[in-house]
C-alpha cells in the first residue's frame, strides 16, 4: 500500500536559499485533500512558499511539524488514494459479475441486486450536510497578519474568496465595521456599558523573529561591516514632474490602465544615469569588478512580513507604462505574500521611497553585493532661491548611498546630479541627454 502513496515534497529552492521553515500545516493525517489545495506553508529568507497537493487523495502521514527546518526536495507528507476511490473503481466490474450471475436466477434476485446497487450508490454519493460543514480554506500569511493587527479572529470575518477563503478586503471591511461600531458606542448615552480597556502595563511578550526579519538583520549588519558605505545628498525641484503628472494623469491611466506615479519617473531617470555611470551599476567580487551591461532595478516594498525588494528586469528596454504596471503588481502581491523567489533575486541597483511614510531625509543602507542605493523622500513645499528670488517650490531630498571601495565620490555626486536634472526636466529622458 505504501508504494501507492504520493510524496508531497519541498519545492526546489534557489541557490541563495539553503533551507526553509515549516510555517504552518493546514492538513492533518486522515484529511481529504483536493488537487492544488494548500497543505503547508514554508517560510524562507525572502518569501512564504505555498505547498499544494499534487492530486486528489487522503493525507496518510505528516513527516514534519511546524517550526521544523527542511531542505529542498524533503518529504513533507504522504498522500494516499482518495477515500472510496478503490471500491468505486471496482464497482462496475462487480456489477458486471452480478449481471452474469443473475441471468440464471429468478426475477426476485434481480430486484434484490438492483436494490443493493441503489443502496451502494447512495452510500457513495456525497451528503449535502457534509458539504455545508466543509471548513473554509485557511487565510494566507499576509491575511493572518492583517487579522492579528486588527485584533480579529478568522471566525469573526466572513470570507468572500473561493470556498469562503478570507481575503484582504474582507479583513479591512470587518475592521472598518468594528471601528464604526466603536464610534457608535462612544456616541451612545450609556458609556458604562462599554467594556473596560485592557491594561498591559508591566507585561512583556517574547516572539521569535521570522526568517525574513532575521535575514534582514543579517543583511543590514553585513552591509555595515563589509562595505565602505558613504552617502551623498541633493534636492530636487518637483515642479516639472508634478506638472507632467497632472497634465497626463488621466490620458495615461485611460490608455494604459495604470496610474502615472513618480516612482516610474525615478526608475527611468536612474536607468539613464546607470548607463552613463556604469561603475554605480557594478559590483565587487573579490578583487574583480563585475560590470553589468543591463539594469535590473530593485524596488523596496513594505509587506506585512517586512521589507522585500522585487526586481524590475531590464528597465533599459521598458517603457514608462510597463514600469508602472510592474511596480503596482509587485506592491499588490507583496501585501498578499505572493511574490516569487525568483522575483527577489539579483538586481544591480535599488530604489527605496521612505517618503510614502513621511520620511523627510534618511540614509539608505546598501543591498550587497550592489554598490549603490537611491533613497527618495517626502515632497515638501519650501522656500528656495530661483534666479535671485525666493519662491515656494515642491522639493524632495534624495540620498545616494554607495560603496566607496568601488565608487568614487565624484562619480556618485555626478550620478545623483544626473537623476536630479532628469526629474527637473523630464524632456531629458525623451531626448536621452
Amino acid at each position: 500500500m505504501s508504494s501507492d502513496r504520493t510524496p508531497i515534497k519541498v519545492p526546489e529552492l534557489p541557490e541563495s536559499v539553503a533551507d526553509a521553515t515549516v510555517n504552518a500545516l493546514h492538513k492533518k493525517p486522515g484529511d481529504a485533500v483536493r488537487r492544488d489545495e494548500l497543505v503547508a506553508e514554508l517560510e524562507t529568507d525572502k518569501v512564504v512558499l505555498e505547498v499544494t497537493a499534487p492530486a486528489d487523495g487522503t493525507l496518510d502521514e505528516l513527516t514534519v511539524s511546524e517550526g521544523e527546518t527542511v531542505q529542498a526536495d524533503a518529504v513533507l507528507a504522504y498522500l494516499g488514494a482518495a477515500a472510496g476511490a478503490e471500491p468505486g473503481a471496482a464497482e462496475p466490474e462487480r456489477r458486471d459479475e452480478q449481471a452474469d450471475d443473475t441471468e440464471h436466477e429468478p426475477a426476485e434476485s434481480e430486484a434484490e441486486s438492483r436494490a443493493e446497487a441503489e443502496y451502494a450508490e447512495r452510500e457513495r454519493a456525497p451528503e449535502p450536510p457534509a458539504e455545508e460543514e466543509k471548513p473554509a480554506p485557511p487565510p494566507s500569511p499576509a491575511v493572518r497578519r492583517l487579522l492579528q493587527e486588527a485584533g480579529l479572529e478568522a471566525q469573526d470575518v466572513e470570507g468572500t474568496g473561493e470556498g469562503g477563503r478570507i481575503l484582504r478586503e474582507d479583513v479591512e471591511q470587518a475592521r472598518a465595521a468594528r471601528q464604526g461600531a466603536a464610534t457608535a458606542d462612544e456616541e451612545a448615552p450609556e458609556p458604562a456599558a462599554r467594556p473596560e480597556p485592557r491594561r498591559e502595563g508591566g507585561r512583556i511578550e517574547r516572539v521569535p523573529m521570522s526568517r525574513l526579519r532575521r535575514r534582514i538583520a543579517e543583511r543590514l549588519l553585513e552591509a555595515k561591516q563589509s562595505t565602505a558605505m558613504l552617502t551623498t545628498f541633493n534636492e530636487i525641484d518637483m515642479t516639472a514632474a508634478q506638472a507632467l503628472r497632472s497634465r497626463y494623469r488621466e490620458p495615461f491611466e485611460k490608455t494604459h490602465g495604470v496610474r502615472l506615479g513618480f516612482m516610474g519617473l525615478f526608475v527611468a531617470a536612474a536607468t539613464r544615469a546607470l548607463q552613463r555611470f556604469p561603475v554605480v551599476n557594478a559590483a565587487l567580487d573579490g578583487e574583480e569588478i563585475v560590470y553589468h551591461h543591463y539594469t535590473d532595478i530593485g524596488i523596496a516594498v513594505s509587506s506585512p512580513r517586512g521589507l522585500v525588494v522585487p526586481v524590475l528586469r531590464d528597465t533599459g528596454n521598458a517603457g514608462m507604462a510597463d514600469i508602472e504596471k510592474r511596480i503596482r503588481d509587485f506592491a499588490e502581491r507583496a501585501r498578499d505574500g505572493r511574490l516569487d523567489i525568483e522575483e527577489l533575486r539579483g538586481g544591480t541597483f535599488t530604489i527605496t521611497n521612505g517618503g510614502v511614510f513621511g520620511s523627510l531625509l534618511s540614509t539608505p543602507i546598501l543591498n550587497p553585493p550592489q554598490s549603490a542605493i537611491l533613497g527618495m523622500h517626502a515632497i515638501q513645499e519650501r522656500p528656495v532661491a530661483v534666479d535671485g528670488e525666493v519662491v515656494i517650490r515642491p522639493m524632495m531630498y534624495v540620498a545616494l548611498s554607495y560603496d566607496h571601495r568601488l565608487v568614487d565620490g565624484a562619480d556618485a555626486v555626478r550620478f545623483l546630479v544626473a537623476i536630479k536634472e532628469a526629474i527637473e526636466d523630464p524632456a531629458r529622458l525623451l531626448l536621452d541627454v
